[in-house]
């Protein structure tokens, strides 16, 4: 099975050394759990994008420092391969930024919330009716966020998975073939440890810095993400394919 990742947004130059990209983040998350997997990735935020929605099995879409309210040219086109994904039958999954944009492409709107960051572990509940593709789906999960863009209307195709009071539409689902998440389970402690250092006390607020640092001692649900979110790439590319 091969896995394609649109990169969306490049980890800052000063953490590439330890952290690289966030493909690569995917790839260890996934590759860990199934090394037969084939992964290749496009960074459209430069427009180098897939010739066509057909060069992978299913198609994973990151997250970025971008806001999709910006309309750039390579948003455009990447909300045009989107809908032609989700129209084809062909598996996407985005996070973050990626959950953001699909909801864009399908009608949705996101904008800068006044709610303001959402960083470090937070907990998301899962709705009574949540995907079969996650495995005895638990009452909560905790995974690490980062983001202050949220989805505010949702598409008319979409339902709603997880929320929190924080982010009321944390995960949405589209049919049988496309779902999304706010949160990153692709991140480590590490990675969002950096990454808040790296902000805090210019784009992060001291005050919110600390609470953000203190929720980093609870442990998160990636692993058991990493498991629900093959299921589902799997699972839709054997539908598709039956």
């Amino acid at each position: 099975m091969k896995i394609g990742i649109l990169e969306t947004g490049f980890v800052p130059e000063d953490m590439q050394g330890e952290f690289t990209s966030y493909p690569a983040m995917f790839e260890k998350m996934l590759g860990t759990l199934d090394p037969s997997l084939h992964f290749e990735s496009w960074s459209v935020l430069i427009d180098q994008f897939p010739a066509s929605i057909n060069d992978a099995d299913a198609w994973i879409v990151t997250g970025s420092k971008h806001g999709v309210y910006e309309n750039l040219p390579w948003m455009i086109r990447l909300q045009a391969l989107l809908r032609d994904m989700v129209a084809d039958g062909i598996p996407v999954f985005g996070v973050c930024f990626g959950h953001q944009i699909l909801a864009a492409a399908m009608g949705g709107t996101v904008i800068k919330s006044d709610k303001g960051w959402g960083i470090g572990v937070h907990e998301y509940q899962l709705a009574s009716t949540a995907p079969q593709w996650i495995a005895n789906a638990p009452a909560s999960m905790r995974l690490h966020a980062f983001h202050q863009d949220q989805v505010v209307t949702l598409p008319e195709t979409a339902t709603v998975w997880a929320s929190s009071d924080f982010c009321p539409y944390a995960a949405l689902q589209y049919g049988d073939n496309a779902a999304s998440i706010q949160p990153h389970p692709e991140f480590s402690h590490d990675y969002e440890n950096a990454l808040l250092q790296s902000r805090r006390g210019t784009v992060i607020d001291e005050n919110l810095a600390e609470i953000a640092e203190k929720s980093l001692g609870h442990t998160v649900d990636g692993g058991n993400f990493a498991r629900w979110l093959l299921a589902f790439l799997h699972g839709k590319r054997t539908r598709k394919a039956a």
